[in-house]
């Protein structure tokens, strides 16, 4: 990531590169891509750390591109995702457990206050993911790290309910203890905050949870 930077910088070539939420962590700090709070950021997994820490490089750098720009992308879900194995999203895991078994299974909370299944995650669809890029690369606003997601946060009680209904399923949900290796560092909330996003000029509407879901599972999953 470095020595892609530097060879932006000295040859004047605009960069996009992917940032995480995950720098969030427990959000304690919020969620908000002020960069003034970014050292301030406590990430709970080496995956995170790794994004957090070139976020850190990146705002010591003099030497910069001429635009540049840091999304931290939310929880994305959605097409051309098959390789991902066991990190691949809740949808496309969802939709092989339901075609397999009837049901899902779903983490239960260890958190006092949230109930089973109300762990809430910011749910963005690829393909809004893919025109926020697109903007990017052609609008070229202030240059900075910027969030991606919806700025609304959902449960996976909701994400559950979406895909059974794009399978046309009756809802069958078991809910199982979270890994003990997971359990410490679980994210149990994530929104976006997207003010800085609509500051510089991207207007669009995000898809919701429900048709993204739905256009997922029939236009590409059950096919």
């Amino acid at each position: 990531s470095k020595a892609i930077w530097k060879v932006c910088a000295e040859r004047k070539i605009p960069l996009l590169y992917a940032s995480t939420a995950a720098t969030y962590g427990n959000g304690d700090h919020g969620f908000s891509d002020d960069e003034k709070q970014v050292k301030k950021l406590k990430p709970l997994n080496a995956y995170a750390q790794s994004k957090q820490t070139f976020d850190e490089w990146v705002l010591d750098q003099k030497e910069r591109p001429p635009h540049w720009y840091g999304l931290k992308f939310f929880n994305v879900y959605g097409p051309n995702e098959y390789h991902k194995g066991p990190m691949a999203s809740v949808v496309m895991h969802a939709h092989r457990q339901i075609q397999e078994t009837g049901k899902l299974k779903l983490f239960r909370s260890h958190k006092e206050g949230i109930a089973d299944g109300d762990q809430k995650r910011d749910f963005i669809y690829i393909k809004d993911v893919v025109k926020v890029c697109n903007w990017f690369r052609e609008h070229l606003p202030a240059s900075g790290i910027y969030n991606v997601g919806t700025g609304e946060a959902r449960s996976f009680q909701d994400l559950a309910a979406a895909t059974f209904k794009a399978m046309r399923k009756k809802p069958q949900i078991e809910f199982i203890d979270t890994p003990e290796e997971i359990r410490e560092n679980y994210q149990y909330f994530t929104q976006a905050d997207i003010q800085k996003l609509r500051k510089a000029g991207y207007q669009a509407d995000f898809i919701s949870l429900n048709e993204g879901v739905n256009d997922y599972v029939k236009n590409y999953l059950s096919k």
